[in-house]
């Protein structure tokens, strides 16, 4: 796996504040993306146990509420193996600390039937805390959403969606 970016101090892609890494590859080419370039899967550094040494070092801060997943795409089926790695690693070493992932992907149409073929990808997802999911629809883009880019776009709390097996949003208090 390639990365494209990683962001110590990040605000824009979760709760408080985050240590967001893009990967890179994405097979959606949304209109209107906003990391088009992270679309080439060899886009960037390559991901090895260095990269995770490095955001386990970054995630080390009181001030510091989660790591963030974005992309390109996370959930490409080129990216989970090494997400994987990081998300196990980042739930034994800070389990009170939060997992975010963007994806393009449908939770119920595309991710949960993985889910339930995938070991691979239900590693993943059962480490996740909240996933932003739907491509993004240019038509319905709207800045007043709070964590996502379009309307269509769903928030979705997983662990309490997987527990109650029926889809169980995010809210927000504010």
């Amino acid at each position: 796996m390639h990365y494209a970016d990683i962001k110590k101090i990040d605000i824009a892609n979760g709760e408080g504040v985050r240590v967001s890494l893009f990967v890179s590859g994405c097979r959606h080419h949304c209109k209107g993306c906003f990391n088009e370039i992270a679309w080439n899967f060899k886009y960037g550094k390559e991901f090895t146990d260095e990269t995770i040494n490095e955001i386990i070092k970054d995630l080390d801060h009181d001030y510091v509420e989660g790591l963030s997943l974005l992309g390109g795409e996370p959930l490409e089926p080129e990216n989970q193996e090494a997400l994987v790695k990081l998300v196990t690693k980042v739930k034994e070493t800070y389990p009170n600390k939060n997992i975010w992932c963007y994806t393009g992907y449908d939770f119920e149409k595309d991710i949960m039937p993985e889910y339930q073929t995938s070991n691979v990808t239900k590693q993943l997802i059962s480490n996740i805390d909240v996933i932003v999911d739907g491509k993004f629809d240019e038509s319905k883009k709207d800045k007043k959403l709070k964590f996502r880019g379009s309307s269509n776009q769903k928030i979705i709390d997983v662990q309490e969606t997987l527990k109650n097996k029926g889809i169980k949003m995010v809210r927000f208090t504010d």
